[in-house]
Order: structure tokens, then sequence, then C-alpha cells
């Protein structure tokens, strides 16, 4: 070794060492409060409220509609972001686009029971998948996702819930957050594979949803019904008591989560009985009532009791 270069390591050991010895000592107080806020200003953080849980509320699921490439740049390079990219790649990879202490501008115009404005209390994952493609007779055909894109999806989400105590059925899709104008991630999303994990809260029971669902049949209910039990569910849909545009809407994307064999956003006994089940697990004493009477052959009410109003949100 040339003296040169033996000075030369010398100096740079040197000008190392404060640095180094301050990343130790900052390594040791790791552990503990801090003692300035990050911009420097003294703080005493040695007593911690109990009054308190994270910032986020929700997690939202998204589709790109789009390629990798194309979605990593509009999501990086435009005014529109997600905290998380899951790509196609193969194996499948996980980008962090904004840090989870920040808002991403992922969910638009949005609402869920009493919240709204879900980018300032949400982590947005959007999945790399192309949506839909328009079929011969212009229906949405929708493409599935890879198995090894789930497979990937399920750890990020176990972690993300657990980090923030996030409810079971506050992990949901951009369609039932802004269901005027979004629908995914679609139909082929396996939200029941999330449920049968107890990752989202538990599928309505078959038998459940037959036996009321023979009720609904017998006692068809009004549009303001279905309202009321839409949005006793989550969903933001004005009681206007007609089977109009917003309804038919936020009924699809509720079918594409609970019957994605058939979305087509209108009413019908079956999806009555899925709102139901979901909303009332345990059977109302009308429901009850409606169930023995149609169970011993008699005639079914032409009223069961409307849902009551929707819970508020924190």
């Amino acid at each position: 070794m040339t003296d040169a270069l033996t000075l030369r390591l010398r100096t740079l050991r040197a000008r190392l060492g404060p640095l180094l010895a301050a990343a130790a000592l900052l390594a040791g107080c790791a552990s503990g409060p801090p003692t300035t806020t990050a911009g420097g200003v003294p703080i005493d953080a040695t007593h911690v409220a109990k009054g308190q849980d994270s910032r986020v509320l929700f997690l939202i699921l998204h589709y790109t509609a789009t390629d990798f490439p194309t979605a990593m740049k509009i999501l990086t390079q435009q005014d529109v972001s997600a905290h998380y990219l899951l790509s196609d790649e193969t194996p499948p990879r996980i980008y962090r686009l904004v840090d989870e202490s920040r808002r991403a501008w992922h969910s638009g115009a949005s609402a869920w029971q009493d919240n709204a404005r879900l980018n300032s209390s949400s982590i947005g994952i959007e999945i790399v998948n192309p949506g839909y493609t328009l079929g011969p007779d212009g229906e949405h055909v929708f493409h599935p996702f890879r198995p090894d894109q789930i497979d990937a999806l399920i750890p990020l989400i176990r972690d993300i819930v657990k980090r923030h105590e996030i409810h079971p059925d506050r992990i949901l899709g951009h369609g039932e957050v802004s269901p005027s104008y979004k629908e995914d991630p679609g139909p082929l999303f396996p939200w029941k594979r999330l449920a049968d994990l107890g990752i989202t809260p538990p599928w309505p029971d078959a038998a459940q949803v037959a036996a009321r669902q023979r009720v609904f049949e017998a006692a068809p209910p009004g549009a303001l019904w279905y309202q009321q039990a839409l949005a006793e569910h989550g969903y933001n849909v004005q009681p206007t008591g007609v089977l109009d545009h917003q309804t038919r809407r936020v009924m699809m994307n509720f079918q594409m989560r609970y019957r994605p064999a058939d979305y087509d956003g209108l009413p019908d006994a079956e999806t009555a009985a899925l709102i139901d089940v979901i909303n009332h697990p345990t059977p109302t004493p009308a429901m009850a009532a409606a169930l023995a009477d149609a169970a011993a052959g008699l005639a079914v009410p032409a009223a069961v009791a409307a849902p009551a109003s929707a819970p508020a949100g924190q």
C-alpha cells in the first residue's frame, strides 16, 4: 500500500468517525421517545394519550385499467397516485409510490357510511390489470387477476390492516366508494377468498340467503327499500324511491362483489336477500316472522321492516 493511499484512508476514517458515532448514538436512542420534532424543535414525548388511532381508516383496492409501464408513468408523473402499485411482472413486485404517512390521490370523489373524501383517510393499492374490453355486443368483458398477483397482494393487505387496525368492513373497492363512475376492481376480484381468510367480513351464509330469497320472491321490495338497505351497508345512495341511475350503479357494484355471475344492476330477490343477510346476519323480528310464514306455507307480508338508518362512521 502506498503512502498516499494510506494517508487518504486515514483522512477518510477521521472524517467518518464522528458521523458513525452519531449514527450509533441515534440508533441506541431509537427505541425511546423522540426529543425533537422532525424539524428539530425540542419536545417532551414521554406522555402518550390513550385516545388515538391511525389516521388510516380505509384500504381501497383498484385495477389500473392499463399495462404496467403506462400505469407507472401515470401514477408517478400525473395528478393521480396510489400508495402501492402491484405489477404483473414475473414474479409480481410491489412498488411503494407514496409513503403511508402522506395522502395519495387515488379515490377522488368518494364516500362510505358517514365518511367522505376518502383520500384523506385511506391507503390505495393499484393492481396492474387491463380492467375490461368491449365484447361483440358492447358488453364489458373483464380480465382475470393473475393468481401470483393475488398471492402477493394478500400479505400486503394483512400488513397494512394490522399496522393501522383497519376494520374488515373498511377494505373496499374503488367502485364501492365511487360507484357513480368507477367499478374496479371488478367482478373477477376474489373477494370471497379474502373473506374466507378472515381479512374481510364473513361471506353471506348461503342457507340464510336462500331462505330470505324465497321471502323476497313472494314480496318484492320497492326501490326505497333497496336504497335504504344499500345505504345501511355503507354506500352513498340517495333515498329517492325511484330505481334511478345512481341506484343501479350502486347495485351493480354491490353485485360485482357479492354475486359476480350477474351484475346487471337490477333489483331481484337474490340481491335483496344478499343485502339483508349482510346487514342483519341474525334476522330482524319482521324477517324472522316472514321466514316462519314462508316455511309454513303461509302468505308472506307485503312489506318486511325497512332497514334502520345507516350507522354513523368515525
